[in-house]
């Protein structure tokens, strides 16, 4: 059985878990809101003993590249990289990054607080060459009464630029409470643009969103199938907010990401049980576009240099 974290709230009861052997996912979120306890994720069954599959539950956490790389292989200041040995997909992508399967370390935590590190060259020794540059990454995790954030901290230690971009995977669950239904759910997302997909990889081509990717009014799940990188997101104090609605609980779900948080994939899993709203700092398969000549969010950290971000998740009633 993996090790787990558990914190807790003990002004409202609020409660998570957290496994840092598989990628520091945090794969349970209980979070009361009047007298309902919202379950806000989604889980496979036996995700919680073995840490198997750690793709599929909870918030996984996508660094030093969210989604895909073309076959697995880039080229980086006239360096060519292989990706062989990380997560691929059925058509030969490598997929969700470098620490999504690999063990974490605890470094400091509390009753409702933990933080977790992750060091290319430390921790997963045979990746390290995979990437232009050692990296370190920290995700420090607070369970507020009705609300967790998540705060993020990238550091080069390494001589020479790192390229790279985080995103999540969060899968909310839906409906949000047994006496409601699936389809009944809206999803809610401020993006304007889809960028053009090719067998899951970005053409380079933005497109106005249109018809069943167009969610900025909200639109119910039953309506819906997605799988669509979405940008042009909506910012509002230097933020961006999407939702989940389940109208017949009268309950939402609001993540609210840091602005730096330029694309969304929306994602609807086949099984049912959840939605996938994606924040990422740059579009799937970046660092090949990038090479390109497009613009796609990618970010370089000289050496010596950090960078912080943070993202929330907000448990509530749904108010008409």
């Amino acid at each position: 059985m993996k090790n787990t974290i558990e914190l807790t709230n003990n002004r409202s009861g609020a409660n998570t878990r957290i496994m840092p052997e598989a990628g520091f996912n945090f794969f349970s979120l209980r979070i009361p809101v009047g007298n309902q306890t919202v379950d806000v994720l989604d889980c496979v069954p036996e995700f919680a003993t073995t840490g198997e599959r750690p793709t599929r539950s909870g918030i996984p956490l996508l660094f030093p590249y969210p989604n895909r790389i073309r076959e697995g292989r880039f080229t980086w200041e006239g360096r060519q990289f292989d990706l062989t040995g990380a997560h691929h997909d059925e058509s030969g992508n490598a997929i969700h990054g470098l620490v999504v399967d690999r063990p974490w370390r605890v470094v400091a935590q509390s009753a409702r607080h933990v933080v977790g590190q992750f060091q290319l060259s430390v921790d997963a020794p045979d990746r390290w060459r995979m990437w232009p540059a050692d990296f370190l990454i920290e995700v420090g995790y607070e369970l507020f009464e009705q609300a967790l954030r998540c705060d993020i901290r990238v550091f080069n230690p390494d001589v020479g630029p790192l390229p790279w971009g985080f995103g999540t995977h969060p899968y909310f669950r839906v409906p949000l409470s047994s006496a409601s239904r699936r389809n009944d759910c809206l999803v809610q997302v401020p993006a304007a643009l889809a960028w053009e997909l090719n067998e899951c990889l970005p053409t380079g081509r933005q497109l106005p969103v249109a018809g069943r990717n167009d969610l900025r009014d909200g639109e119910a799940l039953a309506d819906v199938t997605l799988d669509d990188v979405l940008t042009g997101l909506a910012i509002k104090n230097e933020r961006v907010s999407c939702v989940v609605m389940d109208p017949g609980a009268g309950l939402q779900i609001a993540q609210v990401t840091d602005a730096v948080f330029r694309e969304l994939v929306a994602f609807t899993p086949p099984h049912g049980r959840s939605v996938c709203l994606e924040p990422y700092t740059c579009v799937t398969d970046a660092i090949n576009l990038v090479s390109q000549g497009h613009e796609t969010g990618l970010q370089v950290l000289m050496p010596g240099c950090e960078f912080h971000t943070w993202f929330e998740i907000h448990a509530g009633l749904v108010y008409a």
